[in-house]
């Protein structure tokens, strides 16, 4: 019997040493939950056997190097039971879905809801995490293992890690020149190995909440306060900022898509931005970096959180500010102030499928205040939008125009069309719930509103094996980072803003980004401060004078 087995009377079973079921483990994690990375690294290395197999090995050996750091004496077993989770789940979002788990999606996933989370539990996502994850993890439960004294132990542990280390530099540094260009141009193929990327991942947003605990927040914008054209005296001023969710530029049709997918807001004397950059591809990136005075460029989580952001320049400058959620909350964007989140009671008739809101929830409560209010006021409307995989949730049946759709989350199972047809059905109520709101505040003469529309980030209907968002910067395609945007100004606000229309107008195509937020609602409700950039206000040149 070799040296991982041990001879035991009749009937019992084997036994495998430590470093056996350790390297077992990491071959079946290799071979069996890597599809994508499979799938790469043949198109990376093809024909390049030897240089392919080097990486195949340093892999393997950064694999067992995990495990054997993480897997000592008792622990071994709820580390290798832990680990083949991990890889089960991964790898069915990577293989199934094209999604990265990267620090940002696991970012997504600790900030997320249930109600947004249960979708995502499809029949097809239990079969792959019972056949890949929990079987091969009850047979790591059932198999005995034998256990040497510390002292051999130790010195077994140290020759694994020393011996795993000593293979992974050994190989890379033999052909140091290829492998780096590949690690270096070919992200995606690290980012998609199994366990190694998901807890990779997992530990950098650690270190990064870990950063954030000791956070004291900066002042933005302390000089604030009403422009002159802000002061004067009036019916109170009411902006509505409507953060949209998951809406592509691709599918809209004020920017070219071929279905008319935007009927109604093409009716209405409304400014449609066609080409729109966002901060990121996920809503934990996007939302609080839109909100930012940061740019795309210098943004992070931490600086994020260190710095106020427009609704506290907002605030200072006299303004109510009131936070409406739809969506997963307002990932510490109004950290100061009292979000409110919509339910049932806001308006039922809104929220029939599964319990879940579309975004007809917040006509009745805005309606309500424009008719109430008597100061200065900026109202977020967090959308649920087009957000995905429960495409069909999120708009009323009677708004359910391009047929036939898919009716389930598991968008593998569905056709192209079925999955693009649901998603334009979103796009369409999204045309109607800004139209409806834009409605309901040019008829109330007692304010004076605006309305700014932009979407978080886009997503991906399967164009190169992608679904959803969540896309790392470095392969995120247009169709997560294009996205729409819409002004709506009342006559009565462009004339107490002194807002030349059709100057705004002549800034539609340019290129434009999250970047401008900011500036820009700073620029439009004339609030004074030296934290408004001029260049990055589209209002800066389209008022007399400027």
């Amino acid at each position: 019997m070799s040296a991982d087995l041990t001879s035991r009377p009749a009937g019992e079973r084997f036994a495998l040493s430590p470093f056996a079921l350790n390297a077992l483990v990491a071959t079946y994690l290799l071979v069996a939950c890597n599809k994508t990375f499979w799938g790469h690294l043949m198109r990376i290395f093809d024909g390049r056997v030897l240089a392919a197999a080097g990486f195949v090995l340093v892999i393997w050996a950064l694999i067992l190097l995990l495990i054997a750091l993480l897997a000592v004496r008792r622990l071994q077993k709820p580390v290798l039971i832990g680990l083949l989770i991990i890889a089960a789940v991964s790898s069915y979002y990577v293989d199934v879905l094209g999604v990265v788990v990267d620090r940002e999606m696991i970012q997504n996933a600790m900030t997320t809801t249930f109600a947004e989370s249960k979708h995502l539990i499809t029949l097809r996502f239990i079969s792959h995490v019972v056949l890949y994850g929990i079987l091969p993890a009850a047979l790591v439960l059932w198999v005995p293992v034998r256990r040497s004294g510390i002292g051999r132990a130790a010195a077994g542990w140290a020759l694994v890690t020393v011996g795993a280390t000593a293979m992974v530099v050994g190989i890379l540094f033999a052909n140091f020149k290829g492998y780096s260009a590949v690690l270096r141009e070919r992200k995606e193929l690290l980012a998609s190995a199994q366990p190694l990327a998901p807890v990779a991942a997992a530990a950098r947003y650690a270190r990064m909440i870990l950063k954030s605990s000791t956070i004291v927040v900066a002042t933005t914008g302390a000089d604030a306060k009403p422009g002159p054209l802000l002061s004067k005296a009036g019916p109170p001023v009411l902006m509505v900022i409507v953060a949209g969710e998951t809406a592509r530029a691709a599918n809209w049709s004020l920017g070219g898509y071929g279905r008319e997918t935007n009927p109604m807001l093409a009716a209405r004397d409304i400014l449609y931005f066609s080409n729109v950059s966002s901060c990121g591809t996920a809503t934990a990136v996007s939302l609080p970096c839109m909100f930012s005075p940061l740019t795309q460029a210098e943004y992070s989580f931490n600086g994020g959180l260190s710095n106020e952001n427009l609704l506290d320049v907002l605030a200072r400058a006299g303004f109510k500010v009131e936070w409406w959620d739809n969506n997963t909350g307002d990932k510490a964007v109004a950290a100061r102030f009292s979000p409110v989140f919509m339910t049932e009671k806001d308006s039922p008739e809104h929220c029939q499928k599964g319990n879940e809101c579309n975004d007809g929830v917040f006509l009745k409560r805005l309606t309500e205040l424009s008719q109430t209010m008597t100061q200065n006021t900026v109202v977020v409307l967090h959308q649920i939008g087009s957000h995905g995989p429960s495409y069909w949730l999120r708009y009323p049946d009677e708004r359910e125009v391009f047929t036939p759709v898919c009716k389930t989350p598991d968008l593998a199972a569905c056709s192209a069309q079925e999955i693009v047809n649901a998603y334009d059905n979103t796009i369409l109520y999204t045309d109607q719930t800004l139209s409806e709101t834009i409605d309901m505040l040019d008829a109330q003469d007692r304010v004076i509103p605006a309305l700014y529309y932009v979407s978080d980030h886009g997503e991906s209907l399967g164009e190169g094996g992608l679904y959803l968002h969540g896309a790392p910067a470095f392969m995120a395609p247009t169709e997560q980072t294009h996205v729409p945007m819409v002004l709506w100004m009342s006559a009565r606000f462009r004339e107490r803003f002194a807002l030349d229309q059709a100057c705004l107008a002549k800034e539609t195509g340019d290129a434009v980004s999250h970047d401008n937020m900011f500036s820009t609602v700073l620029g439009l409700v004339d609030v004074s401060t030296t934290a408004r950039n001029p260049a990055l206000d589209l209002t800066a040149p389209c008022r007399p004078g400027a």
